[in-house]
């Protein structure tokens, strides 16, 4: 259980880690002419509880004259939204390493 519970923390901090990165993307090109972020996309991965992962949907596409489609106040909750879900995997991460100490202490 400890090492379902460490791959899925590894997973989660996988798919935050892309997820930020694609906002972070966006945001670098605010004022880009004609630029369409992408939508990060998060799914458990199958069979239930073996993980997360992360695709990307890009946006209908506008003329390249038209401003960009990036907005800021999206981004930057995405953003903050990513970053909780970075920090709660890695405590996934922290809590299966102590029960694998736990378990091998026992056994020991």
């Amino acid at each position: 259980m400890a090492i379902a519970a460490l791959s899925s923390g590894v997973t989660g901090l996988n798919a935050a880690e892309r997820a930020l990165g694609n906002s972070a993307h966006a945001v670098a090109n605010l004022n880009t002419q004609g630029f369409q972020p992408a939508q990060a996309v998060f799914k458990e991965n199958a069979p239930a509880g073996s993980g997360v992962s992360i695709s990307f949907q890009a946006r209908q596409l506008q003329a390249a004259d038209a401003p960009s489609a990036t907005d800021l106040a999206t981004e930057t909750t995405n953003s903050l939204v990513y970053k909780a879900q970075f920090d709660l995997s890695a405590k996934v991460i922290q809590a299966a390493d102590q029960n694998i100490g736990t378990l091998i202490n026992t056994k020991a």
